[in-house]
């Protein structure tokens, strides 16, 4: 299992092993993705999990993944277990429970309005890892590896709590802080929504939000080749207007 922080001073893991060894890793701060990439060099347990470093797992998370992971069926292939995060305020899991019965899933087809825990297999991790990013950008999330792996396989369903969450609302919000991330790391957007793009679970409607943010990050970060580079061209300038008016509203909440 795996515990991360992204902190002033640096980004700091900590591995646990089944043996309940504990493995401290300290480097400068470079973006949390940076401190991704460290940390799957470094796994080496079957399962992985990241927790934020004002988060917290229960007593019991560790032992109910187990058991899952283990009562698996083993003539399919999973890339992993999905749970909850629950609200330390109110105890309750953020955007509610998963649909009663529900077993197993392709996370990238699950609406889910909350909040996800999601435990991945290190092995295909591994293969999607590291992620190269941008000069100094540091806002390059490390869903643009899960991704890659959630798009190719399904996942089991845990409908309880693997985490406990600080939620944070507000200035210090994340749906606040988006926006700065916007502007400060447009070519580490721009490359996750070309990635994004080619994922085979993605609606029609989603690929027009990829599209618009694409444009909108290609034109914060003066790209000339954002058509040539795009994999849905098509649908790409049908929301270049879209795009543009993204971008007003990026330098507005910047301003």
């Amino acid at each position: 299992m795996g515990r991360e922080s992204d902190g002033m001073d640096g980004v700091c893991w900590v591995i646990k092993a089944p043996q309940m060894f504990i493995t401290y890793i300290y480097k400068p701060n470079g973006g949390l993705y940076t401190g991704y990439n460290v940390a799957y060099a470094s796994i080496e347990t079957e399962l992985c999990v990241c927790i934020d470093s004002d988060d917290y797992m229960p007593d019991d998370a560790v032992e109910k993944i187990v058991a899952c992971w283990k009562s698996r069926p083993m003539e399919k292939e999973y890339c992993g277990i999905l749970g909850l995060d629950f609200n330390v305020v109110d105890g309750k899991p953020i955007g509610g429970f998963f649909p009663d019965g529900l077993l197993e899933c392709n996370e990238m087809e699950l609406s889910h309005p909350g909040d996800t825990k999601e435990v991945m297999r290190t092995d295909l991790m591994k293969q999607v890892a590291p992620m190269e990013g941008f000069e100094g950008e540091k806002n390059f999330n490390p869903w643009y590896m899960m991704m890659q792996v959630l798009d190719k396989y399904p996942m089991l369903v845990i409908n309880d709590n693997l985490c406990w969450v600080e939620y944070q609302i507000g200035k210090d919000s994340m749906s606040q802080g988006i926006w700065r991330q916007y502007f400060n790391s447009p070519k580490s957007y721009a490359k996750h929504r070309i990635m994004s793009m080619t994922l085979q679970h993605n609606t029609f409607s989603n690929k027009l939000r990829l599209c618009a943010h694409y444009v909108s990050s290609c034109i914060i970060a003066k790209d000339k080749d954002w058509l040539s580079n795009s994999p849905l061209k098509f649908l790409t300038i049908l929301m270049a207007p879209v795009g543009v008016v993204l971008t007003l509203i990026i330098y507005y909440k910047n301003r």
